[in-house]
């Protein structure tokens, strides 16, 4: 792993670690989980927010007042909001998506749950969400959370990753998997 890789893993784990044990000890657990998902799709939906986590260009105070007018906009937890604020006073707010990404799984472990990425063509419906989590109990024989993506290159199928597995039932993995075929015969 690079340097500067396991150096942001590192502190997203602490901060994560911090959040976690405070959320957990004042049992917030549910608000936790519900401010995970509304930063992650805060950064997902918008370049603005990720701009500010990552560009050096704004000060540590511009950072912290901007971090804290969205806190309260979105309504975060005191935990996740103070949080926030010490990061960005650290200038740490870089690390805020490997921190999401810690704390998902660390909540999912706390509820006996695992969480399976189901990438797929097109967007799935409510019936096939639940057929696959419901499959993948059965497999896997633990409660399954999918978090679910859309990437129209994979023409058809889907990409499911569950922990260290991946099953990949993509057309475009089997149109790969055919011309690597056709390059040893011919």
């Amino acid at each position: 792993m690079s340097e500067p890789a396991s150096i942001s893993t590192g502190i997203a784990q602490r901060y994560a670690t911090a959040i976690f044990e405070l959320a957990k000890e004042s049992k917030s657990l549910k608000s936790l989980q519900a401010d995970v998902d509304a930063l992650e799709g805060a950064l997902t939906e918008s370049a603005d927010f990720r701009n500010l986590i990552t560009s050096p260009v704004y000060s540590r105070d511009q950072v912290a007042d901007a971090t804290a007018a969205i806190a309260a906009k979105m309504k975060l937890s005191q935990t996740v909001a103070g949080a926030l604020g010490l990061m960005a006073s650290k200038r740490r707010l870089f690390a805020l998506p490997q921190v999401l990404t810690r704390l998902r799984a660390m909540i999912a472990e706390e509820k006996g749950e695992v969480t399976a990425e189901v990438t797929s063509a097109q967007a799935l419906s409510k019936a096939q969400q639940t057929e696959i989590a419901k499959t993948l109990k059965a497999r896997i024989g633990k409660d399954i959370t999918l978090k679910l993506t859309v990437d129209e290159s994979l023409i058809g199928g889907l990409v499911i990753k569950v922990g260290s597995q991946m099953i990949d039932t993509s057309i475009r993995a089997q149109l790969a998997a055919l011309k690597n075929s056709m390059k040893e015969v011919g």
